[in-house]
């Protein structure tokens, strides 16, 4: 079930230093706070316990010689093929070498760290056997900031891009330390760390399961949760800037619709618009708005109910076993079972449909953009500077916004609809999830420079409005954005200012600045 609480994502990653992996659930606040902001990672001792309990029982079943899938047969397909005990360890070690085989420009460094967290997560719950050492190790590689080389194209849902970040634990591939890219056995002895020889079940452990595509979804999804909440702040500006009435919140209104994510956005326009003296001049200036005003409480609560959804299931992935065989204990002896843990389609099919809530909001804020630069609608001087003609003003970001918006729809196109098969078709149908939660997460980062655009023209407006004062928030943010971004008289490079707005929505700083007078945005 959903839940809805009116807050989300309360905690600011930035403040967390340290985390623990342990009994309780991992929060997304503190997942980014890992990957994005370099906090620290420890392990509880339900951890230890729970992975030295797994390791011993699945050291027995190799001694015993049972038949388990990836631990005495080969993968995929060559699950015909039985493996020997005494060739346990060298399986392990072909499938990392012989899986990485992602292609492409390597994936960021926080995207890299997400994964590695995600399989200190995945092979902690204690049902993969994966031995203390070699997750010790992986943690300590976090921790230095060594981070693995990995190519970023090419997977159906795992396996090529683990396979490269996986070389590393074993002295090979390569990785970056101090900004430099190294040889992965250089990279550890220079963090002072060494390479562990990888144990019975470790390689397909690291390899399997939803790892790399929880990850970026858990990224996307907070970068997407942030920028909705800066939509609401920047709706109110537009309130302000276009000189729209509020009757459009009226809570008469909203209230018909069952919606609650609908009747909070406007809630939390109306708490940031509360002593704005614009919105009480002009609450009976006109019957009605356009709908890029008028809508904003519909249309956003859509996009936070989408993004509410895909939020519980990637966080629900985040804290399961995504692994195969996963290995349960049964009092004195226990047992390997085979399954499906390891697709990702919860997070697939949530990761698409964050894309289109996604793409929604970006398309309402880039024609709330077009209505404040185009004189013919907005009243204000052409392009929203004093001398026109002579000067472009921002002409041109909305060209940018407009193509973001072309680019975001493109990306909306659901990939976990998909399906090529793959191992012989052992694999018949596949997730294709890592394509839909990397579109998610580059989706994320161009509403977040759509957003900043608006934020910088409706800024601009406001200038031109000297008789009436806007609320005491949105002073706040004006005041926020004008301390790098000063008003525009005449053209000038204005990379730099969208850069900097950008920076403010990312890092949640605006949103920040906003919760710290009114409290903490509804969702």
């Amino acid at each position: 079930m959903v839940n809805h609480n009116d807050t989300i994502l309360c905690r600011d990653s930035r403040e967390i230093a340290e985390v623990f992996l342990g009994s309780e659930d991992f929060t997304i606040e503190e997942f980014v706070a890992v990957a994005r902001y370099g906090a620290k990672v420890r392990f509880s001792s339900e951890y230890c316990e729970r992975v030295k309990k797994t390791k011993g029982l699945l050291e027995k079943f190799l001694k015993e010689n049972r038949l388990i899938y990836g631990v005495t047969t080969g993968f995929g397909d060559n699950v015909r093929n039985v493996i020997s005990p005494e060739d346990s360890e060298k399986l392990q070690t072909n499938i990392i070498r012989s899986h990485a085989c992602a292609v492409g420009e390597p994936l960021e460094k926080e995207v890299v760290r997400a994964i590695q967290l995600m399989m200190l997560l995945n092979m902690g719950l204690g049902y993969s056997g994966a031995s203390l050492g070699m997750l010790e190790l992986l943690r300590d590689q976090l921790n230095n900031e060594v981070t693995p080389f990995a190519p970023g194209e090419g997977s159906v849902g795992y396996l090529g891009v683990e396979g490269h970040i996986a070389l590393v634990l074993i002295g090979e591939g390569k990785a970056w330390y101090k900004g430099e890219l190294l040889e992965g056995g250089e990279a550890l002895s220079k963090a002072g760390l060494k390479p562990v020889k990888i144990q019975c079940k470790e390689g397909l452990s690291l390899l399997n399961g939803s790892t790399s595509v929880t990850a970026i979804a858990v990224l996307a999804i907070y970068n997407a949760i942030q920028a909705t909440k800066v939509g609401d702040i920047a709706g109110a500006l537009a309130y302000e800037a276009l000189q729209g009435t509020l009757k459009a919140c009226d809570k008469r209104i909203i209230d018909r619709k069952k919606h609650i994510e609908q009747s909070r956005t406007a809630e939390n326009l109306l708490a940031i618009l509360k002593d704005s003296e614009i919105s009480k001049a002009c609450i009976n200036l006109k019957v009605q708005d356009c709908l890029a005003l008028r809508q904003i409480p519909q249309m956003h609560g859509a996009v936070k109910r989408t993004l509410r959804e895909a939020m519980v299931s990637i966080a629900e992935e985040m804290n399961s076993s995504s692994d195969n065989p996963i290995i349960f204990p049964q009092d004195d002896d226990g047992i390997a079972l085979s399954g499906g843990n390891f697709d990702g389609s919860y997070v697939g099919i949530h990761a698409d449909s964050a894309c289109i809530a996604m793409g929604v909001l970006a398309k309402l804020s880039e024609r709330k953009i077009d209505r404040l630069v185009n004189w013919h609608l907005s009243g204000y001087p052409s392009f929203l500077v004093k001398n026109p003609g002579l000067n472009n003003g921002y002409m041109i970001p909305q060209y940018t916004a407009a193509g973001l918006v072309g680019e975001i729809k493109v990306l909306s196109h659901p990939s976990s609809v998909d399906n090529i098969s793959t191992s012989a078709s052992q694999e018949d149908p596949v997730s294709l999830a890592y394509f839909a939660s990397k579109k998610a997460y580059q989706v994320s980062k161009k509403l977040e420079y759509i957003l900043a655009i608006e934020i910088m023209t409706e800024i601009q407006a406001l200038d031109f409005i000297e008789d009436m004062k806007p609320s005491t928030v949105t002073k706040a943010v004006y005041d926020l954005v004008r301390e790098k971004v000063p008003p525009v008289d005449q053209d000038r490079h204005f990379y730099p200012d969208i850069e900097y707005i950008k920076d403010l929505i990312h890092d949640g700083t605006l949103v920040k600045c906003v919760e710290d007078r009114i409290g903490s945005l509804k969702f």
